[in-house]
């Protein structure tokens, strides 16, 4: 009976895959025409999944419709895989005609290029032709319907409904298909192509005539900025219009304003929220350049103004200074990541910057380092502190008839995130490493390694130097808190102006500071340690009186494995071995 009903079943099919051929030709706009050749494929090939990507002008390939998955689909649609990943996609695997198949065995390779994809995993096929979740099949869509033409794009598909690789007539079917729908997608872009020429030119009939007059005044007096950008074709972007708020907000003319799209204006630090900011109901925050150079906060919001016959025609915008609420945002913030006495990072901020560095496994305990990823720097180590306290002893805060010195309170030091980007959509096939943040921690990570006791082989390190103030006690009870917030002010400024740019100082609470520095030897950490001591013992004038203050230092290194906490507790027990060590020496002495 089956082999009797195959022709049947082969008719029904061909019937399906006509009517999703004829299907394309009714399609009204490229972007329709995309999406009704990935559904086609889900309703008439008998596949779950299917993704149309497009070659863009820069030659890279954009996922421009997707069927079969809301979830895919709003994973997958507009993500860019570039045009090398593609060739090397197309170059690759089974040729089944114009057809490309890359089976599970093969495609693992794939899984960490830049191409967009919708994976899955599950157990290796129970039969040979059983499909495999990471299988991929491919449709390269030519202009000329042939390889010898230009290529448009790729359709890929996924999940037969039948849960096999499909066979002479499947893919015959679906070769087909991707012909047709070559011829579709080419005829879509040419027609796409006069009606935005069209719409060009009645776009500058309508700008002369100066119809839709009170659509006019709505957008010249509006109080907040407006603007009309083109939408689509090769000025896609740049400003067409734009009202007197705007202008004016951004201290620029309406005819310089046209020379401009809103990628030009954006800061550099902002080009991706406002790529991300979609143009139907789009939002963003971000911040604009002004003609002067500075920067402005602003909230933009988007919306389409389209004809009901052409589809979208241009991009409205508003455009709404938010430069107060966005400096109250940013104060709040700082506040509760920095010190209100010193304007140093606080213990919260401290812990963060040093965990940043840190995952939560030591060099060399990584599965699958050595056969997967090549070795990390296998550096094993283990947290040894140095302490660098007052040579000359004793306490201080006794006033002094000597000047102190004064200075206002200086910058603080940030450290850059060393960490880097995302990772990669999908991870590795060996897998991601997990951190003691709770996230993962890629294969890239270079690995913070401690520096080994004794050691003095130039190795670097991240150096932990914990400060503890001498004699700052007796200088609260004997001239207040107003004097010992004076003297706190002023040792954050000197530890700030003796670091480097890209160390952090941090006040860790009362008299205690900690200083993170990178990229230091042994050698230069205690250096640097006895620089600030002696940076600290000058005379400190407060109040018309000269008071002085010691300083104990012990020295942690930061390492993977290590979490902030023991990294600063390992600095500070060292300290207090320091501070105890010289108050014997100089009970001996007396």
């Amino acid at each position: 009976m089956e082999t009797e009903s195959e022709p049947y079943v082969r008719l029904a099919t061909l019937r399906q895959v006509h009517q999703a051929v004829a299907d394309l030709n009714t399609a009204r706009s490229l972007a329709d025409t995309l999406q009704t050749v990935a559904e086609g494929v889900v309703s008439g090939l008998g596949y779950e999944l299917a993704a149309v990507n497009l070659v863009r002008p820069d030659g890279d390939l954009v996922v421009a419709a997707v069927a079969g998955s809301a979830s895919a689909e709003a994973f997958l649609s507009g993500r860019v895989g570039s045009r090398v990943s593609w060739e090397r996609r197309l170059s690759m695997g089974e040729r089944w005609g114009e057809l490309r198949f890359i089976p599970y065995t093969e495609g693992w390779v794939l899984d960490d290029d830049d191409v967009p994809q919708w994976r899955t995993t599950g157990p290796a096929p129970r039969f040979p032709d059983e499909w495999h979740p990471m299988d991929r099949l491919l449709a390269p869509l030519y202009s000329a319907g042939a390889a010898g033409g230009e290529l448009l794009g790729v359709i890929s598909v996924d999940k037969p409904r039948n849960g096999r690789r499909p066979g002479a007539w499947g893919r015959e079917a679906l070769q087909m298909y991707a012909f047709q729908s070559a011829i579709a997608i080419n005829n879509a872009r040419l027609r796409a192509n006069m009606q935005r020429a069209l719409v060009r030119l009645e776009r500058e009939q309508q700008a002369l005539r100066a119809s839709e007059e009170s659509f006019r005044q709505a957008f010249e007096y509006a109080p907040s900025g407006m603007a009309i950008a083109e939408l689509g074709g090769d000025q896609h972007g740049r400003l067409h219009r734009a009202n007197d708020a705007l202008c004016r907000l951004l201290g620029r003319s309406a005819s310089q304003m046209r020379r401009y799209s809103f990628s030009d204006l954006v800061h550099p630090e902002d080009i991706g929220t406002l790529l991300r900011t979609s143009a139907e109901g789009g939002r963003a925050e971000l911040r604009l350049r002004r003609r002067d150079d500075t920067f402005v906060w602003v909230s933009l919001r988007n919306s389409v103004v389209a004809d009901a016959a052409d589809g979208p025609i241009y991009l409205l915008t508003h455009v709404e200074d938010i430069e107060d609420r966005k400096r109250h945002e940013l104060q709040l913030a700082h506040r509760a990541s920095h010190d209100s006495l010193t304007g140093l990072p606080n213990s919260a901020e401290l812990r963060a910057r040093l965990s940043s560095r840190l995952c939560s496994r030591p060099p060399g305990s990584e599965p699958h380092a050595a056969a997967a990823h090549g070795p990390f720097g296998r550096l094993d180590g283990f947290d040894e502190v140095v302490g660098v306290g007052d040579p000359f002893g004793g306490p201080f805060g006794e006033p002094l008839g000597v000047p102190g010195g004064d200075g206002a309170y200086g910058h603080d030091h940030h450290a850059p995130d060393p960490l880097g980007d995302d990772y990669p959509s999908g991870g590795h096939p060996t897998g991601d490493y997990p951190t003691g943040a709770g996230g993962y921690d890629h294969r890239d990570h270079v690995h913070t390694v401690p520096l080994d006791e004794g050691s003095d082989d130039g190795s670097k390190g991240l150096a932990v130097l914990f400060c503890d103030l001498d004699g700052f006690k007796s200088i609260n009870d004997r001239f207040g808190h107003h004097t010992g917030d004076a003297v706190l002010i002023e040792v954050a400024r000197r530890l700030s102006n003796g670091v480097r740019d890209g160390d952090t100082v941090a006040r860790l609470g009362g008299d205690e500071f900690v200083v993170l520095a990178d990229g230091l030897g042994r050698a230069d950490a205690e250096d640097l340690a006895v620089r600030l001591r002696n940076a600290i013992i000058p005379p400190i004038r407060v109040d018309g009186r000269a008071v002085r203050v010691g300083a104990s230092f012990g020295i942690g290194w930061a390492g993977c494995g290590m979490s902030a906490d023991e990294v600063l507790r390992s600095a500070d027990q060292r300290m207090y071995v320091e501070k105890r060590s010289r108050a014997r020496t100089g009970r001996r002495a007396g």
